[in-house]
C-alpha cells in the first residue's frame, strides 16, 4: 500500500472542504489516489463535484487571434517552466510571433508549422533565457454561414475561442469570457459523453439516501440528478456570469446568437509537474556542507 502523503491531504482538504481525518482514510482506502478517493466520497456521503486541482502544472501563455471578419480563430499555447520567464519581454514576442505563424497557416500541426526558422528561433530563445520553451498546442475554428467567432484570454494564462452562429462580437467575447470563469465541460448537454453519464449514475445510485427506493422511485431520481448534473455542466443550460436571472443560450438569442461550440486552453492543465520543496532542498544541502 502506497504511503500517504501530507500533500495529498492537503490537496484533497482543498478540494473536498472535508477534515483532515476524512482526506487521510479516503486516501488511505483508495491507495493513494485522488480522483478515486473523491469518487468514493461521493458515493459514501454524497458529497457534491470536487474543485479540480488548483495548481496548474506548468507555465506560459495562452494567445489568440481572429481573422478581422470573425470567420476564422486560432489559439496557441506557448510554455516555459517558470512563470517569472512567462512574464519576460523576449518571451512574450516569441509567443506573439508563434500566434502569428499559426494564424497565417490556419493550422494546429505543431510540428509543422515549427518546422524551420520558428524552431530555430525556439533554440536560440532557450539558449538566451536558460529555460526549456516548447510550442504546446493549437486550436483552429470556423465560423458556420452567417456566424463568428469570439476570443477572450484571461491574464494570459486561460484562452477562449467561441462560435456562434449570428449574434455580433460583443456576444461572442461575452460567452468566451463566461466559459473561461465557470469552465463548462461541453456546449451542449447532448455532447456529453454517455461514459461520463454512466460514471455520474453509478455515483447517484451509490449515495446513502437511493438505499431501499423501488426501482422505478430510484431511476426517476436519477434522471432528476442527471438532468440537474448537464445543466450545470453545459454551457448553453448554465446561469450567465454577467446575468445569472438567464442561461447562455437565452443571453445569446437576445442578440439573435445561437452558441454552437467553444474551446479553452489553460496554461498547464494536464501537465504533471514536480513541486519542489526549497526549503527541503536548502536544508539538506546545508547538512551536506
Amino acid at each position: 500500500m502506497a504511503a500517504i502523503s501530507a500533500s495529498q491531504v492537503k490537496e484533497l482538504r482543498e478540494r473536498t472542504g472535508l477534515g483532515m481525518m476524512e482526506c487521510k482514510k479516503a486516501l488511505t482506502e483508495a491507495d493513494g489516489d485522488i480522483d478515486i478517493a473523491i469518487e468514493n466520497l461521493r458515493k459514501n456521503s454524497g458529497l457534491k463535484a470536487a474543485k479540480k486541482a488548483g495548481r496548474t502544472a506548468a507555465e506560459g501563455a495562452v494567445v489568440t487571434r481572429v481573422a478581422e471578419d470573425g470567420k476564422i480563430g486560432v489559439m496557441v499555447e506557448i510554455n516555459s517552466e517558470t512563470d517569472f520567464v512567462s512574464r519576460d519581454d523576449n518571451f512574450k514576442a516569441f509567443a506573439e510571433k508563434i500566434a502569428d505563424a499559426f494564424f497565417d497557416a490556419k493550422s494546429d500541426d505543431v510540428a509543422a508549422v515549427m518546422e524551420g526558422a520558428l524552431e530555430e528561433a525556439r533554440q536560440q530563445l532557450v539558449q538566451k533565457i536558460g529555460e526549456n520553451i516548447s510550442v504546446r498546442r493549437s486550436a483552429v475554428v470556423e465560423a458556420p454561414e452567417g456566424g463568428l467567432v469570439g476570443e477572450y484570454v484571461h491574464g494570459g494564462r486561460i484562452g477562449v475561442l467561441t462560435v456562434l452562429k449570428g449574434g455580433d462580437t460583443q456576444v461572442a467575447k461575452d460567452v468566451a469570457m463566461h466559459v473561461a470563469a465557470i469552465n463548462p465541460a461541453v456546449a451542449h448537454p447532448e455532447d456529453m459523453p454517455q461514459e461520463q453519464l454512466d460514471k455520474e449514475k453509478a455515483i447517484i445510485m451509490a449515495q446513502p439516501d437511493m438505499a431501499g427506493k423501488p426501482e422505478q422511485i430510484a431511476e426517476k431520481m436519477v434522471q432528476g440528478r442527471l438532468k440537474k448534473y448537464l445543466a450545470e455542466n453545459s454551457l448553453t443550460e448554465q446561469p450567465f456570469v454577467k446575468d445569472p436571472n438567464q442561461s447562455v443560450a437565452q443571453y445569446a438569442k437576445t442578440a439573435g446568437g445561437e452558441v454552437v461550440g467553444f474551446t479553452r486552453f489553460e496554461v498547464g492543465e494536464g501537465i504533471e509537474k514536480e513541486e519542489v520543496d526549497f526549503a527541503k532542498e536548502v536544508m539538506e544541502q546545508a547538512r551536506r556542507s
